[in-house]
């Protein structure tokens, strides 16, 4: 069998209306790819769903692995655990990939100038109160120098941060980028934005809680970080893990 360069890893809950979306993407991402279809592996890391998320993954040819823990950061070190590439990618299950994703990502770490990166992401429907929202987190993006989509680094440089944080509900992936960023700042390495290869990001957050939604959020986090960590705690739940 072909060596396992690759290794893209999917979060997944409750995802059997999305994750065909993302498969099919993928599939076209895995053809384009220089070093062959084969140098890619698939894993489905299923959060105790209760849909057929799990079957629809294997009948697609992924490998379904499973995690019981409901925080994001421990579904994505599952994953990473059971990965046989070189090179750890992660995307949401509500996401689309670029066809020149892998490519991209294999181009630029052969550089050695990069510790690891992200795509960034375009919208798949835009509006005013989506626009103004999408302007504050990039905004935020562009000062921090890192961002969302594809994100990517080394087997090795992965481990040797220990993974992402599981003691956050949410914002793990920001954690993780930061660590990457302090690993490769050793090395007189840095972070990369791969923006001609921007993944397909779901607004269904904005379709349940409104175009406007992302203000109210905001307030309610800061007043999260003002009152408790209990509040954080309930806010996060609600919002990301629907309890």
């Amino acid at each position: 069998m072909k060596e396992v360069r690759f290794s893209l890893i999917i979060p997944a809950r409750n995802e059997e209306a999305l994750l065909p979306h993302l498969l099919r993407s993928v599939d076209q991402a895995k053809a384009q790819y220089q070093g062959g279809e084969d140098a890619i592996e698939v894993i489905v890391v299923d959060n105790e769903s209760t849909d057929h998320t799990a079957r629809l993954a294997h009948d697609r040819g992924c490998r379904v692995v499973r995690e019981k823990k409901r925080i994001i950061a421990a579904v994505r070190n599952a994953g990473a655990r059971a990965a046989k590439g070189s090179i750890f990618t992660f995307i949401d299950a509500d996401s689309q990939i670029h066809p020149n994703t892998f490519n991209a990502i294999e181009t630029t770490l052969q550089t050695g100038k990069y510790v690891g990166g992200a795509s960034g992401v375009r919208l798949e429907r835009m509006s005013l109160g989506i626009a103004m929202a999408y302007i504050v987190v990039v905004s935020v993006v562009l000062v921090m120098g890192m961002d969302t989509g594809v994100v990517f680094c080394r087997r090795q440089d992965f481990e040797a941060i220990g993974g992402y944080n599981e003691d956050h509900l949410f914002a793990e992936d920001v954690q993780f980028l930061w660590d990457l960023r302090r690993l490769g700042k050793k090395r007189g390495q840095r972070l990369i934005r791969l923006t001609s290869v921007k993944a397909l990001a779901s607004t269904r957050k904005f379709d349940e809680f409104g175009d406007w939604h992302y203000f109210r959020l905001l307030g309610r986090f800061l007043s999260s970080l003002v009152f408790s960590k209990d509040t954080m705690k309930e806010f996060a739940q609600t919002y990301w893990y629907g309890k």
